[in-house]
C-alpha cells in the first residue's frame, strides 16, 4: 500500500513529471492556456512521438505503436 508523501511507491509517474519540468517548463508559462498548449506540444510532438523510451527497448512511444500494430496485421 503506498504511503502519504513517499516518492518511490510512485516512481514511474515521479519519473516522467521530473522529466516533463526539466524539458517542458525552461520558462514559467504567462497564462494558464499558455500552459496547456505547451504541455499539449511537448507529449503530441516531442515526448510520444520521438523521444526514445529505455522501458520500451529504445523506441519511441509511436514506433512502439506502430510495431505492434504491424505484428498484429502480419499474424
Amino acid at each position: 500500500m503506498s504511503r502519504v508523501a513517499n516518492p518511490y511507491d510512485n516512481a514511474l509517474a515521479e519519473s516522467f513529471m521530473a522529466t516533463f519540468k526539466t524539458e517542458c517548463f525552461d520558462e514559467t508559462p504567462r497564462t494558464r492556456v499558455d500552459a496547456q498548449l505547451k504541455v499539449f506540444d511537448y507529449i503530441e510532438t516531442f515526448y510520444n512521438p520521438k523521444r526514445l523510451h529505455s522501458a520500451l527497448g529504445d523506441p519511441s512511444p509511436v514506433e512502439s505503436e506502430n510495431q505492434f500494430d504491424q505484428h498484429q496485421t502480419n499474424t
